[in-house]
Order: C-alpha cells, then sequence, then structure tokens
C-alpha cells in the first residue's frame, strides 16, 4: 500500500459527514441499549423483583468488563504491533497447520494473525521478525470475546426461562396442598410401604441395592425427574425443619425466589472461567481436535450432577424406610448437608455454572469461526468433529433446562440450613444489623461477664425465631387474604 492510500486512511484525511455519520450510529445505539436496560430495572424493581434486578446489575457489570476490555485492546494496540518476535516462534501451537511459502493464498488469512500488521509490520520486518500480534488477528479475538460474553448471557437467560417454565408447573401442586392443609383430616398410622414416595425412590437394603439406587437415579433424570409425591414429601421435610409453626408456608414461591438469587450468579462470568478460556484458546492445536473433547466435559459432569441431585431423593427415601416400618401421620424426611458433594449443596451451583459458561463457549467459538473464517476454513475442523460437538451443546442445553436446573431447584433445599431468599430486605438487614452488635458487644464485654454473653446468645437465637417465624407468618395471612 502506497504512502497516499496510507494517508487517505487516517482521520484527518476522512470526510467529516463520514465521521459525524459513524458516530451518530454508535451513539445511538449504546443510547438505546441503555435507556432499555434502564426501564428493565425499573420494570422489575416496580414488580418487586429484587433477585432478577440484580441479575440485571450483573449484566451490567459484564458490560462495562466488556467495555474495558474493548478499551485495553484498543489502547495497547498499538504497542502489541511494536513488540517483535523471531518469525521462528510462530511456526509452533498453530490452531492451522502452514503448508508452502508464507504468501500461499490457502492459507494466507491464518498466517496473517501472525505476520501482518500496519507500522508495526513494517517495524519488524525491518528487524527480521513480525509482530507479536497483527491488527487483524487483534481486531478478531476483540469479536471473540464480545460474542463469549453476549452468548453466555442469552445462553443463561434462556435456560432460566425455559427452566422456570418447568418448574412453574409445580404451582398447581402447592395450590392443592394448601388446600388439604386447611382441611384437617384424622392422624392414621400407615405402613412406610404404602407411601408413594417410598415406593418410587426405596430401591431395598444391602450392597445391591446402593449399585441399582444410582443405576435408578441416573436414567430417572430424563424421565419425570420430579412427581408430585417428590415435591410434597420435600416440601413437609423443609416446612417441618426450618418453619415447624407454618405449615401454610409458601414453599413454591420461596423455591422460585431462592432461584431468581442463585441467577445472579450463573449469569456471570467469575475469574475462573476467563483462566477456563484461555487454557482452551491455548490448547486449540491443528490436530487436536481440542474443541471435540472438551464438548463432552460439560455433558460428563451434567449427567453427574443430574445423577446426585436425584439421588438426595432417593437417599431421603432410604433414611425413612430405614429407620421406620410405619408411621404416624404424614410422611417426614430430613434435610442434611450430608447428602452432598463434601456436605455443601452450593458446589452444585458452581457446577451448573461452569457446565452453561462451557456450553455457551463451545456455540460461541463455532458461530465465531463460522463467520469470520467461513465453514471450510482449517481452524474450523472436520464435519465428523463439528456435528457431534453441535449435537451434544443441544443436548446439554435442553436437559439442563428442562430437567437439571428444576432439580437443582428443589433438591438444594435439603440442606441443613435455608437461603436468606426465605426472609425479606429489611428481616435481612435486621439481622445482620442485631449480629454485628452482638460481635461488638462481646468483645468490649471480654470474660468479665459470662452470664451476660449466655444471655445475648440466647436473646440472638429468640430473635432469630421471631424473624424467621414473622415474615413467614405475614406471608401466609397475605396468601390466604387474596
Amino acid at each position: 500500500m502506497g504512502g497516499g492510500e496510507e494517508e487517505a486512511l487516517k482521520l484527518e484525511y476522512t470526510p467529516t459527514w463520514i465521521v459525524a455519520a459513524v458516530c451518530s450510529i454508535i451513539v445511538f445505539i449504546s443510547l438505546v441499549v441503555e435507556r432499555l436496560l434502564h426501564r428493565l430495572g425499573k420494570l422489575l424493581k416496580k414488580r418487586k423483583q429484587k433477585p432478577l434486578f440484580e441479575a440485571l446489575l450483573k449484566v451490567k457489570e459484564e458490560l462495562m468488563l466488556l467495555g474495558f476490555i474493548s478499551l485495553l485492546l484498543t489502547v495497547f494496540q498499538g504497542l502489541m504491533q511494536r513488540i517483535c518476535i523471531p518469525e521462528g516462534w510462530t511456526l509452533h501451537m498453530l490452531p492451522c497447520k502452514k503448508e508452502g511459502d508464507l504468501s500461499s493464498d490457502a492459507h494466507g488469512g491464518a498466517r496473517r494473525l501472525l505476520s501482518s500488521g500496519g507500522e508495526g509490520s513494517s517495524h519488524c520486518t525491518s528487524k527480521g521478525k513480525v509482530p507479536l500480534l497483527s491488527i487483524e488477528a487483534l481486531h478478531q479475538l476483540h469479536i471473540f470475546i464480545f460474542v463469549l460474553a453476549i452468548t453466555h448471557v442469552l445462553f443463561s437467560l434462556f435456560t432460566m426461562l425455559l427452566g422456570g417454565a418447568k418448574i412453574r408447573q409445580w404451582k398447581h401442586w402447592e395450590d392443592s396442598i394448601q388446600k388439604d392443609v386447611t382441611q384437617s383430616a384424622p392422624t392414621k398410622v400407615t405402613h412406610v410401604n404404602q407411601f408413594e414416595f417410598i415406593r418410587d425412590r426405596f430401591k431395598g437394603l444391602g450392597k445391591d441395592s446402593v449399585l441399582i439406587s444410582w443405576v435408578h437415579a441416573f436414567l430417572k433424570q430424563f424421565y419425570g425427574s420430579v412427581t408430585k409425591s417428590d415435591y410434597t414429601t420435600m416440601r413437609l421435610g423443609f416446612i417441618m425443619t426450618h418453619c415447624r409453626g407454618n405449615p401454610q408456608f409458601d414453599f413454591y414461591k420461596y423455591m422460585m425466589r431462592a432461584l431468581e438469587a442463585d441467577f445472579k450468579r450463573v449469569v456471570g462470568i467469575s475469574w475462573y472461567l476467563w483462566v477456563f478460556v484461555v487454557i482452551f484458546l491455548l490448547l486449540n492445536i491443528d490436530g487436536w481436535h481440542t474443541y471435540f473433547w472438551i464438548a463432552f466435559i460439560p455433558l460428563i459432569l451434567l449427567l453427574a450432577v443430574g445423577t446426585k441431585l436425584e439421588h438426595v431423593i432417593t437417599q431421603l427415601a432410604h433414611e425413612v424406610a430405614e429407620k421406620h416400618s410405619a408411621i404416624e401421620g404424614e410422611l417426614v424426611v430430613n434435610p442434611s448437608d450430608e447428602h452432598f458433594w463434601f456436605h455443601r449443596p452450593r458446589i452444585v451451583l458452581y457446577l451448573l455454572h461452569f457446565i452453561l459458561f462451557q456450553n455457551a463457549f463451545e456455540i460461541a467459538f463455532f458461530f465465531w469461526i463460522l463467520t469470520t473464517y467461513g465453514f471450510d476454513s482449517c481452524i474450523m475442523g472436520q464435519v465428523g468433529f463439528i456435528v457431534p460437538r453441535l449435537v451434544i451443546g443441544v443436548i446439554i442445553q435442553l436437559l439442563c433446562s428442562y430437567s437439571s436446573l428444576p432439580l437443582y431447584a428443589i433438591v438444594t433445599q435439603m440442606g441443613s440450613s435455608f437461603k436468606k431468599a426465605i426472609f425479606d430486605e429489611h428481616v435481612q438487614e435486621g439481622l445482620v444489623g442485631w449480629a454485628q452488635k452482638i460481635k461488638k458487644r462481646k468483645a468490649k464485654g471480654g470474660s468479665s461477664k459470662p452470664e451476660s454473653t449466655e444471655g445475648s446468645a440466647a436473646g440472638i437465637q429468640l430473635t432469630i425465631r421471631n424473624l424467621q417465624e414473622q415474615p413467614l407468618m405475614e406471608e401466609t395471612k397475605i396468601n390466604n387474604a387474596v
């Protein structure tokens, strides 16, 4: 390219009407998106959807992070162009295999990612070297990061919408249970095997039953993952453990509120997920078919998560069946963290977060390659590796939406403690404030007043119990009035 052509491309030689028009379009689109997000936030606040509003704030944080990444890529573009490396370094760990000389058209696009670029290219060429990263490669990397983040947010939203639609089918179970609670029925003694929950979940005693229960749990996630007897039993177990004084507690509403609160974490991209992106970009080497093999990671994890959640329900049934031959009244299970991996129900959320992100990464990478290089490009890979990746991605999305997410929503309530979503915002603030005051009082009092500490501890427990029952009772009264 001649010097006159290079000057014509600079801003000082670009017609002002072009600059103004392009700038206006970019600003207009940005303002429209900003206003839409603002109005969506006001709508969520008006409808008192605090968890979803916080999820929206998380999306805004991700957009701000994207903007910051974009700014850094732009600012350091010139610096990267002036960092020169020996040409031999660019011949290793390539996504596409180089054939022929550097001017070959067949692979010119892939080579330009390493060897081309404006002034930085000529600067390095004069030294017999090549730029660290070309302008074209930097631009394409820029686009990929943006596509990845947007795809993850959209896929997370899509999963929540489909999963939420599945969970909303349980609403009529909650309504029918609420009606039955108001009608007092005589207490009777029932043999444990007569309960539908036990018949469906209990697989006998002994070593063989352990294997059978795991196989049953694996298969159960593909059909009828949660039945009405499962919902009824786990609901009663939760109420008898955490709010015994309120049998009319709206468990469905609480469960949805807790799920919406978790969505805030799922929609974001944590630092360890960015580490994952960097690692797999590093391993995308010609002949390794890295993106084919990593497609199995989220599928295997998702099947493991679904099996574990189903097995937790089975364990609840086994506990009751092993301890009792007959039960007076309703069947009550005992929620416990011991049923979960490392006694932490929260681990399931982290795994689902990773699964959704990795699946979004696969789909985003495919469409980025398709639009940037074309379907027949070497970096896309062979059709025999592409089609299975896409099929696995669809299976993961559907299975996570219709089975794993609903299972997560209800089974993780079977831990030893409830989530803070059970409280209204003002009650949460009251608990936090009270705890902070007691900590300060203990720090000042020391060991000189042990009886005061014991009294304070008892006061905390009493206050927490009162704060717990108050919103639950108020919620029940409101529901009954409606």
